[in-house]
């Protein structure tokens, strides 16, 4: 039984219904936007850590109905929340729920028995441990990075790709190198790197990160998505969060 209240939230111009804690994690556009640049096709799987209560997936699912997402999140409750989301959706049949820990080889296995994936994405906790708020619900709101080190969702994500399959990741600039290094580690290459400014002007606190299973092109980095301008957001960020556009990293 959930002991968190939930709301019910909209996403993707009101396609994607999202219950979710009404206190702790809250969904923010992150992961609307991590999901948007995931190059998935008809057909295809994509393989999600850190599902949380399914909004990043579900957008995903929105763009592209007959594409497949497999999720792996830790926390119960909110495994139990993301199945519920599925079935909110129409979703039961192209969201797969996985409770358990990414590190924990059971559940890596179970992951892999439901692929083959040619996309994997993650909105992965970045705060290191005695960074983020003291009370848990906060803590969780903040995404704070567990016994997990992000080389550990690199290397299981990066693992379960086939070949010439991509990696997406959404990440703040100071994990950045920890983020290249894990993926030169597991054969992930041809990265792109795509900033995420909250305004013309203004130092990015978010980026994309995509990089090809065995690719081999240079870094290169994207001139990116100015979030904001005004009162509200830009016509090219309205595409995406809500008009449910894809978002083209090149």
């Amino acid at each position: 039984m959930l002991s968190r209240v939930l709301s019910e939230d909209r996403l993707v111009g009101g396609r994607v219904r999202l219950r979710q804690p009404l206190y702790g994690f809250r969904t923010a556009i992150d992961p609307v936007l991590l999901a948007a640049a995931v190059p998935v096709e008809a057909g295809e799987a994509v393989l999600e850590a850190g599902l949380g209560t399914g909004a990043a997936a579900l957008a995903l699912l929105a763009r592209v109905p007959e594409a497949r997402v497999v999720g792996i999140e830790r926390d119960a409750e909110l495994a139990e929340i993301a199945r519920a989301n599925a079935g909110l959706n129409a979703a039961e049949d192209r969201l797969a729920v996985l409770c358990g820990d990414l590190a924990d080889r059971t559940t890596q296995r179970a992951a892999a028995s439901l692929g083959p994936f040619r996309h994997a994405m993650a909105n992965p906790p970045f705060f290191r441990g005695g960074t983020a708020p003291p009370d848990p619900l906060r803590r969780a709101a903040a995404h704070e990075e567990a016994e997990a080190p992000l080389s550990l969702w690199v290397s299981v994500l990066a693992r379960r790709l086939l070949p010439r399959g991509t990696l997406t990741l959404i990440l703040p600039p100071e994990r950045l190198a920890e983020a290249l290094a894990a993926c030169a580690a597991t054969g992930v290459g041809s990265v792109v790197l795509f900033p995420l400014w909250p305004r013309a002007g203004q130092p990015a606190r978010r980026l994309i990160m995509q990089g090809v299973k065995g690719g081999r092109a240079p870094l290169r980095l994207s001139a990116g998505l100015v979030l904001h301008e005004g009162d509200g957001f830009t016509d090219e960020a309205q595409a995406v969060l809500r008009d449910g556009d894809a978002l083209r990293l090149g």
